[in-house]
Parts: C-alpha cells; structure tokens; sequence
C-alpha cells in the first residue's frame, strides 16, 4: 500500500483509520479534520486519493487492503479506532475490518448513507446471482449501472437480452466491458454526477426497457434514476446492499463525532 500523503504528525499520536474511497468519506474526513482528529484514510485507486484534502493530521494510503496486512497497518500507525465509510457494496474490506477490529480489541463502527424507498416502478432483487438466475432480463433492452467489476457476470445473457454498460471512463472499465462481450456501440463512459437531462437522453436513445442498479442510496444517484424511471415509465431494477457485516451502524455523523471522542482522546 502507498502512502501519498503524510500527516506530519508522527505514530506516536492515537489515529482514527477511515475506510474511504466514497463520497461520504471525504466529508466524513473534512468534519473530523476539522475537530482535530488525525486520521488514516485508505483508498484502493490514486484517482479517489484525490477526493481528500491536504492536511498536517491527514495520511492517505493506496492500495488494496487484504485481512493479513490490515493488522500491519493497525500497528504502524497506532490506530485506536475504525470509521468505515466504504460503499455499501465493498463488503470484503468491511467484513475485514470487522475481524481484525474483534481480534484486535479495536471499536469499529460503519457509517452507512441512508437507503431509498423504492418507488412503483422499482423492483428490488436480494443480489446478483438472484438477477442472473431469473428472466427479468430475456429479450429486454437493459442499461446496466452497476459497474464495471459486474459485468463479466452479464456475459452469458448476451444472447438473451440486449445489453448496455455505463462505466467510468477508465481504460480497465473499458477493457473488462468489452472482454464481457459489450460491444463499443453499447458502452458509455461517464464520471457521476450525471445531469438528469444527459440521463434522460441516454435511455431514450438506447430505447432502454430496464435499468439495473445498486441500491446505492441518493449519494449513488440512485434516487435520479427512481426519478427517471418514474417519468419515462422503465423498471428499475435494484439490487440490495449486502448484509452481515456486523459492527455498529450510524447514518448520523454527529454518532461518527462521538465515537472519535470516545476513543480518540
């Protein structure tokens, strides 16, 4: 894991490791900054390093995290309390983080951005293996929005549905669409936010019957596309967040305030 931004502070100080890469996360990391906490946030890809300020008390490490070198981490920087403000759908960082939090003797606590209600047009799928496994798909015209890491999964329905990627404009994004068996006329790169205009164009010009997406709660632009499918009349459909992580959960960042005050003296 790279470090690309040093906090100046030394470890001898007690840390708060942030699990970030979202959104959520970068305002989580200015609010605490801002009430004095030091904290390590760690991304997996140098693009989302970006989203985090500058900052004496603030590192940033990159890189993928596995459960063996989480514990190094732990110790190296002398951390004495976790925030996990990861997706909802990062499961094994948090399921991780989980672990070594309890064999660590470590409080852990998971801030998670508030799920929608799912409007008339919406129907929600338990994950993914669920969606592969029905016909919801057969012989429709199908935008997914679910990310580039899913769509090898999409592969088989090729045949049996007419598919459509948006991904990020990322060269892997790209490249793992197109080994799924997407077609360049079928893939557009887009970084969110996306306008509900521009939004609303490309279902239109796709002639989508089915839009497929994460239950990623507003901060995913989830409730645009509930929107969207509401007016055009398309079904949405969601896939669930995973579940079983365990740890505390809060959707309140004044409970992320006091739990650094708790721990962080």
């Amino acid at each position: 894991m790279n470090q690309v931004k040093d906090d100046g502070t030394g470890n001898d100080r007690p840390k708060l490791w942030l699990i970030g890469g979202t959104g959520d996360s970068r305002i989580l990391t200015e609010a605490l900054l801002s009430q004095g906490f030091t904290l390590v946030v760690s991304v997996t890809t140098t693009i989302a390093a970006r989203l985090y300020p500058r900052h004496r008390c603030l590192t940033v490490q990159v890189g993928r995290l596995t459960e063996g070198e989480i514990p190094k981490l732990l110790q190296a920087e002398n951390i004495r309390a976790i925030v996990d403000a990861s997706h909802p759908f990062a499961i094994q960082i948090s399921q991780s983080a989980v672990r070594c939090a309890q064999q660590q003797g470590l409080p852990y606590l998971r801030f998670e951005r508030p799920s929608l209600t799912l409007g008339n047009q919406g129907v929600e799928v338990a994950d993914l293996a669920t969606l592969l496994k029905s016909p919801l798909l057969f012989h429709k015209r199908v935008l997914l929005t679910v990310g580039a890491n899913w769509l090898p999964q999409f592969a088989p329905l090729q045949s049996q549905a007419t598919l459509f990627a948006r991904i990020l404009p990322r060269l892997d994004s790209l490249q793992t669409a197109i080994a799924a068996g997407f077609t360049p006329d079928r893939i557009i790169a887009l970084r969110p936010p996306i306008s509900a205009d521009l939004e609303r164009a490309l279902w239109q010009q796709w002639q989508i019957e089915i839009v497929v997406t994460k239950a990623s709660g507003t901060a995913g632009g989830e409730d645009r596309k509930q929107a969207l499918a509401q007016a055009l009349g398309i079904q949405l459909i969601r896939i669930a967040r995973p579940d079983g992580v365990g740890g505390e959960v809060t959707h309140e960042v004044d409970r992320v305030y006091q739990f650094c005050q708790t721990y962080l003296p």
